[in-house]
Order: structure tokens, then sequence, then C-alpha cells
């Protein structure tokens, strides 16, 4: 008897143990098919879209800084770099929610961005609105889509295979952090090309409290950026002023925690066309 019972036992254990190897086989099949669902697609956008360099011209504006910015800087250097420009028709032929193009120095971010009524929509939809989990980059909802607002939120999934804002945990490293080249962030909207200074870079517990985009005051708004560059890896040696106007890039690093990227715009030029 107690021989049947413990056959029993170990039936069940190894049907158990069948069953979990069975879903953690279909889960990576999953994943690895929306993997290349979204990477078709990203060639699929390269193929109809150009990201051209953009110099500077007598509609550039410099945004004033509040603080003489020494010599050394690598401020200097990036007012000299040029912006980028994308001509919007035809991806937004493809999606009406394309609201701008983000490319981030030193990472694979390099993608149009969409902007939803909410922010559930693309965290399981791609660029063409294809149920897909690895989601998509989208702008939050509440802010306002010519990236006007104080502080300007890009959200996407940090994926393993380094597409969406899965390469964006390379600004935790070494090899990121010593180049002073990848501190710049440049986006092209159908309203303004514009360039952005990374001032902090942190990964942390999940929390909102570097999300929110409305200021009581100018007050409130000076120890928001307080707090995000006392979070910051590492001293940018950048300051944040009441006038600026700040660029938040989101992704997970982990179940509980986030990567943030955080920069401040330096330069912006008006669209004509």
């Amino acid at each position: 008897m107690k021989n049947k019972i413990i056959e029993v036992i170990t039936l069940i254990i190894v049907g158990i143990c069948i069953f979990n190897i069975g879903n953690s086989l279909y889960h990576i099949y999953l994943w690895k098919k929306d993997s290349n669902e979204i990477k078709e697609e990203i060639d699929n956008i390269e193929n109809i879209v150009e990201v051209k360099e953009k110099k500077d011209s007598t509609n550039t504006e410099v945004i004033e800084q509040e603080e003489i910015v020494e010599e050394i800087n690598p401020y200097w250097a990036y007012m000299s770099m040029n912006m980028i420009e994308v001509d919007f028709y035809d991806l937004k032929e493809v999606n009406s929610d394309t609201a701008g193009w983000i490319l981030v120095n030193g990472t694979n971010i390099n993608y149009p961005f969409v902007q939803a009524k909410d922010n559930k929509f693309y965290l399981n939809h791609t660029f063409n609105k294809k149920y897909n989990s690895a989601g998509w980059v989208f702008l939050d909802y509440r802010n306002k889509n010519d990236l006007s607002d104080k502080n300007n939120i890009i959200y996407a999934h940090g994926r393993i295979d380094k597409t969406m804002f899965g390469s964006l945990r390379n600004a935790l490293t070494n090899g990121w952090l010593d180049n002073k080249d990848n501190y710049v962030i440049k986006i092209s909207t159908p309203y303004d090309n514009s360039m952005w200074q990374v001032f902090s870079v942190y990964h942390i517990k999940t929390t909102s409290d570097y999300l929110k985009i409305d200021f009581k005051s100018d007050e409130s708004f000076l120890e928001f950026a307080n707090m995000l560059k006392e979070r910051s890896a590492k001293d940018f040696n950048t300051t944040v002023s009441k006038n600026d106007q700040i660029l938040t890039l989101s992704t997970c690093y982990s179940n509980e925690e986030r990567v943030v990227i955080h920069a401040k715009l330096i330069k912006k030029e008006r669209r004509t066309n």
C-alpha cells in the first residue's frame, strides 16, 4: 500500500514538473515570437524613414543658462552637435498616434514614439497597433505632444534583447558613464527638433515620485529637480534652473525596480515644414 502511495505521489510530482517545463517553454516561445515581430517592425520603419542630421540655423533657439557654464563642461560640445529631423508623413500614415522620434546616444534607442489616451495601450501593442508583449515607446498621455511641459515623460519596456528601452540600462555602466558623448538625447517632433543634456541616471525601486508633470511653484519644481540630481549614479556637473524643461525616460530594471534618465532642454528649432 505504501509503495502505491509513493508511486502516485511520484507521478504527481513528475507531472507537475513536466507541466512547469512545458509552460516555461511555451512562454519562451511566445517571448521569442514577440521579439521577432518587433524586430521585423523596426526594420520596416527604418525602410520608410530617414533620420537626417539638422544643422543649426537662424531659427535655432539656445536655452539660456541661469549660471555660467565652464569651458570644460561638455555642454559646449553638445551645442555644436547637429540635431535630428524626421519627416513624419509616412509614419503617421501607419499610425496617427505618432508623436515624435527619439535618439539616445550610446544606446540602441532610435525609434518613433507614440502617444495614446492612456498609459496602458502601448504596454502591449506595437507601433502598428498589433498586440505584442514588447509594446512600444510612448509619451505619457498627460504630456502635451509638443513636449512643452516642465517634465516630459517617455516610457518603454526594458527588453532583454535590447529593443525598446532594453539598452537604457547601458547608462548605468562605466562604459556609458565615462563617455561624455553619451550625455545627449535628440528628439524630433512635427513641431520642433530639440537636444537635451543628461543630468541624472539611476535605478530605483518602483515609485511614481519622479513622474510629476505639473508644479505649483518654481520652488516645488526646483525641489523636484534637486531630488532627481541627488539620486544620480554620477554627478554630471549640470545645473537645473526654474526655467528649465526636463525629459524623463523610464523603463523596468527588474520586476520591482526602474531605470531612469533625466535630461534638460538645451536647444531647439521650430520646424517650418
